[in-house]
């Protein structure tokens, strides 16, 4: 699998297989530009003719439901005015006009105050029954025009109607009362055409009232129902105030339809036809996928004719591939191409000309290589050559044996390795800025030699350019591990007594500085200890400087090892010493006075047979908020260790709250 991989990737690569693909791609963005754009002509050919369709059936509808509306009033109006007065306003004077039981359910005739006086075909048990309070009563009287009812359900059976009802007026004009027609809304009269209209599988139309409720709907149980809110546009609610067109929208089923709307006038209804998009793309799917089907197998004729075409045209172009190939392998001088392609003579041609002049290039290379790895090898100096990702590509062999490792261990990772815990982070950070920014690599670290020896480096890289193209880093290695160490040595001597080892009084005064920088900084509490020797005069002058410096490398030995390894001693001059404390109160340090006073009180030296002991005066006081600077310390403690000396020796006195502050 992992070679038919490989093998099609590197055919997909080819120049054959790019052109192949190319013309695929072509062909296959052609065949789908034709297919959208027959789709997007066919869409937009649909949408004018559905337009005028559905405004040819919506208006055809609406005249004929206006006719048949107005035929209706007419018919109501000539009766009447054949009932001249309330007296004959009876049942019986209704039996003459059975034909308008073709138009409508029942007749019906009320008089001025609403009661009903007459029905046809007659019920008894509804006359007298008060409408008065109806809408399309109030309607009639008000305005004395004939009017088309809002759909109710009718008395008493409960089922839905609307009444056309004009105004009746007796012998002087004045309102008698008014004459109905009722009209069941799920009869087979008045919207009987509407049950026979076809509109495709799910076409419909519908038949609403100004006020938002169907009169007419295919599904029968949605007579009386609300119109649904729009979904997407307000067309519908604009038909309802009185707007005639035609529009796309998204049902309440969300499927998106063509609608019309037109007015129905005389009745203050609106007619809608409804054409879902998808009954009228339909017809357009299935010729879109009739000619993607002619298109795949038109295609895979195609395929294996265009391959063979590709074939013929780039033969030369391979026969030129395998002999470059050759050239390569230095079995052939040049390229020999016959053909009659002009630009591939061309390109044979110019590699002929280029092979001459890189064959005179590598030549020359090869001879300056040969000098500057003679000049490298006999140089001294440690010398290095990094790709541009750190990777080394040549040492000198002066640097291989300075750092003890040979060109196998040349990557980044592992010369990095032996660099100094303490010292790596720091030199991995400023050699990728080097090699990001373009600044010198300019480190002094320690580094570890791989027998074990630690060095001390100077590493000094720069980034070598060729124009705008940056190919590597060259740089050299020096040993500075002696100058280090004598560094080091003159540090420690400057800061050092050199009779006890201890610090003196400038090391100490550094270390005190510090310690006042974090007080001041993190809130870390600290103490000092100050003192100096009891009775050791005498010892001096009798037993000599001698036994004075041994008495003094004992004590400083004593003081150390009372104090804790973290804390600071000092001799800071003649018998005067000191002691800080980091990281620890005032209380600590008291304890630590008294360990001390018992420790060197325990010491005694003895010179022709006299035994000589030395105690100690210790000021001790604390770091304090209005503390600025050292001497301000040093000044409390040094006069706690005068009141200690005042007040007999040989003990320790914390300095006082005053002075503390």
């Amino acid at each position: 699998m992992l070679f038919r991989w490989s093998t099609c990737k590197r055919l997909a690569l080819s120049l054959k297989g790019r052109l192949m693909l190319g013309m695929i791609a072509t062909w296959v963005v052609g065949m789908a530009l034709l297919l959208v754009f027959g789709w997007r002509t066919g869409d937009t050919l649909l949408d004018a003719s559905n337009h005028t369709h559905l405004r040819y059936e919506a208006r055809l509808i609406a005249n004929d439901l206006t006719e048949q509306v107005d035929s209706r009033l007419d018919a109501l109006t000539r009766l009447s005015t054949r009932l001249e007065s309330e007296t004959i306003a009876s049942s019986e004077a209704l039996q003459h006009s059975d034909g308008l039981l073709e138009w409508f359910d029942q007749l019906i005739v009320t008089d001025s105050t609403g009661r009903l006086t007459a029905t046809w075909p007659d019920n008894v048990r509804l006359h007298g029954v008060d409408l008065a309070f109806r809408d399309y009563f109030r309607q009639v009287r008000a305005f004395r025009r004939p009017h088309v009812s809002e759909p109710i359900l009718s008395l008493p059976r409960g089922v839905p109607v609307v009444l056309f009802v004009v105004p009746r007026r007796d012998d002087d004009g004045r309102f008698a009362g008014l004459m109905g027609g009722v009209v069941r809304l799920n009869g087979d009269g008045l919207f009987r055409r509407l049950d026979r209209l076809r509109l495709g599988r799910e076409g419909y139309a519908t038949v609403m009232s100004a006020s938002g409720t169907f009169l007419y709907h295919p599904r029968r149980d949605r007579v009386l129902e609300s119109v649904p809110d729009s979904q997407a546009g307000p067309w519908r609610d604009l038909a309802l105030l009185g707007w005639e067109g035609e529009a796309e929208e998204v049902l309440a089923n969300g499927t998106s339809a063509y609608l019309a709307y037109r007015q129905i006038w005389p009745a203050n209804w609106v007619v809608g036809v409804t054409l879902p998009r998808h009954q009228v793309m339909a017809p357009l799917e299935g010729w879109w996928w009739r000619l993607g089907w002619w298109i795949l197998p038109l295609a895979g004729l195609m395929l294996p004719v265009t391959g063979w075409l590709l074939w013929l045209a780039l033969r030369p172009l391979l026969r030129l591939e395998s002999q470059i190939e050759e050239v390569g392998q230095g079995r052939r001088g040049q390229v020999t191409l016959n053909t009659r392609m002009h630009e591939l003579q061309q390109v044979a041609e110019t590699f002929n000309r280029v092979e001459v002049e890189r064959s005179h290039a590598l030549a020359r290379l090869e001879d300056r290589q040969a000098f500057l790895d003679a000049v490298l090898a006999s140089s001294p100096a440690g010398m290095f050559v990094t790709d541009t990702r750190g990777n080394i590509t040549y040492m000198t062999p002066a640097l291989v044996e300075l750092v003890g490792f040979d060109e196998s261990e040349t990557c980044e990772g592992e010369w990095m390795r032996h660099i100094h815990p303490d010292d790596r982070q720091s030199a991995r950070d400023l050699w990728h800025f080097s090699m990001q920014s373009g600044q010198d690599f300019q480190r002094q670290y320690r580094y570890g030699h791989r027998h074990g020896e630690q060095l001390w480096l100077e590493v000094h890289a720069r980034r070598v350019a060729i124009g705008e193209r940056i190919i590597g880093f060259v740089g050299t290695v020096k040993d500075i591990t002696q100058r280090r160490e004598e560094e080091a040595l003159r540090q420690w001597e400057a800061e050092h007594d050199p009779l006890t080892g201890l610090l003196n009084r400038r090391g100490f005064e550094r270390r005190l500085d510090e310690a006042l920088a974090d007080w001041r900084k993190t809130g870390t509490p600290s103490s000092l200890i100050l003192f100096d020797l009891d009775h050791f005069k005498p010892l001096n002058d009798e037993g000599g400087h001698a036994l004075g410096d041994a008495m003094l490398c004992r004590i400083a030995r004593a003081v150390a090892g009372e104090v804790r390894r973290s804390d600071h001693v000092a001799r800071q001059g003649g018998d005067e010493f000191a002691v800080l404390l980091p990281g620890c109160s005032v209380e600590q340090a008291d304890k630590a006075a008294q360990a001390l006073i018992r420790g060197v009180g325990s010491i005694e030296v003895t010179h022709r047979g006299r035994a000589f002991r030395v105690t100690l005066s210790l000021g001790v006081t604390s770091f304090q908020p209005q503390d600025e600077r050292i001497d301000t310390i040093i000044g409390r403690a040094d006069d706690a260790a005068y009141r200690a000396k005042r007040e007999g020796r040989n003990r320790a006195v914390r300095c006082a709250a005053t002075a503390d502050g």
